[in-house]
């Protein structure tokens, strides 16, 4: 009887094919089963080439004796592929799971075996566990929609431009220091270039003069595109009647919360993302504590900066803000008890803490119009 039940579990298991991608820049690794114990199929195709993956898919059915009909399941890493390969898939009727990378589990030896081949036959064991029950084998990723992702493009590029602005007038500074000189980087720069002099009275070398006239040429230009990506994202805020600009306008009513805060929350997080509770939205920003409990060891390691780290830069941004700007919340005057009379170190931690029950207070203001204690809206 045993045998038959083995047998019987077995023909059900195999009604379904299980697919892992393994992908890479020039070509995918396809790993295929039908369940725990099967010597996992292996093909390669070109990166890109949807035809030859569903030649292969229809090959692995073939070999491992289902129907055409039969249901397909399949999962790769989140990366640079984006979501493009989820949407595909789901729309030939396969069952996708985007996976977070950083929540796959490794051997912990200090040489360990990496190959595409390696990991994608892992990938479809791990597959099979997460679809017989083992939720906590990975993490999957909640995939946005075409919309979703677009709309987060602005505040995005917005960001890499001001860092590239920082890193530009760093330059400037930097190639100035070379020479003694300390000059005030702003739309007068050029004027102070030409009368500044150096140590010995001397005019600013030719050469070095070409090159920061070229940098300061280039931070004119970053600092144009800022304006106009603000303009556009202040447009938005105003005209525009998405959920998410809806969303960050109710986010914008409070004090301490400036429109760059409010737009880049509601598009990264509130927006789109559903959470069923607080530990879900500290765990997305990387909030989670990591305890180390072991024997006669027992120490508190941080929090564990999994998750989104812009929203979680945000977070801890906004925190210091709430404190100056809602003295009298009851987030405030808990920070005040518990951390500002101690030192640097426990007033950081306790800004990380506090950006943790902020963001939930805000989740709770925009899902349920909830104010937080003691907040003061803006007139």
């Amino acid at each position: 009887m045993k045998a038959a039940a083995a047998r019987g579990q077995y023909s059900e298991a195999k009604e379904t094919l299980y697919l892992a991608l393994e992908l890479a820049w020039t070509e995918w690794k396809l790993a295929f089963t039908v369940g725990l114990g099967q010597q996992p199929r292996l093909r390669t195709i070109r990166a890109g080439d949807l035809e030859s993956l569903e030649k292969e898919v229809a090959r692995g059915k073939a070999r491992f004796g289902l129907a055409e009909s039969a249901r397909v399941v399949s999962c790769f890493e989140a990366g640079r592929d984006g979501f493009w390969l989820h949407r595909y898939l789901v729309s030939q009727g396969i069952e996708n799971r985007v996976v977070d990378s950083s929540s796959i589990e490794v051997s912990r030896r200090r040489r360990r075996a990496k190959t595409d081949r390696l990991d994608a036959a892992k990938l479809v064991a791990m597959l099979v566990r997460y679809e017989q029950g083992e939720r906590r084998v990975w993490s999957v990723v909640r995939v946005p929609t075409v919309e979703q992702e677009d709309q987060r493009h602005l505040h995005r590029e917005l960001d890499t431009l001001k860092k590239e602005r920082t890193r530009q007038s760093n330059r400037i500074k930097g190639l100035l220091a070379g020479q003694g000189l300390r000059l005030l980087v702003d739309k007068h720069f050029l004027e102070r270039l030409e009368s500044a002099r150096l140590w010995d009275g001397s005019p600013v070398p030719g050469g070095l003069r070409f090159r920061l006239e070229g940098e300061f040429e280039r931070l004119e230009f970053i600092a144009g595109q800022i304006e106009e990506l603000e303009h556009e994202r202040r447009r938005l805020m105003k005209e525009s009647r998405s959920v998410g600009a809806e969303k960050a306008r109710r986010l914008t009513r409070l004090k301490a919360i400036g429109e760059n805060s409010a737009w880049m929350f509601s598009l990264e997080l509130f927006a789109w993302r559903k959470f069923e509770n607080r530990k879900q939205l500290g765990g997305l920003l990387g909030f989670t504590p990591t305890p180390f409990n072991s024997g006669e060891s027992s120490r508190e390691q941080g929090i564990s900066k999994a998750g989104n780290p812009r929203l979680r830069a945000m977070a801890i941004q906004i925190a210091w803000g709430w404190l100056r700007f809602q003295p009298q919340s009851q987030l405030s005057l808990w920070y005040q008890e518990r951390f500002a009379n101690g030192g640097p170190r426990l007033r950081k931690v306790g800004i990380v803490a506090l950006a943790r029950k902020l963001v939930i207070a805000l989740w709770r203001f925009v899902e349920l119009g909830i104010i937080p204690d003691g907040a003061e809206l803006k007139a």
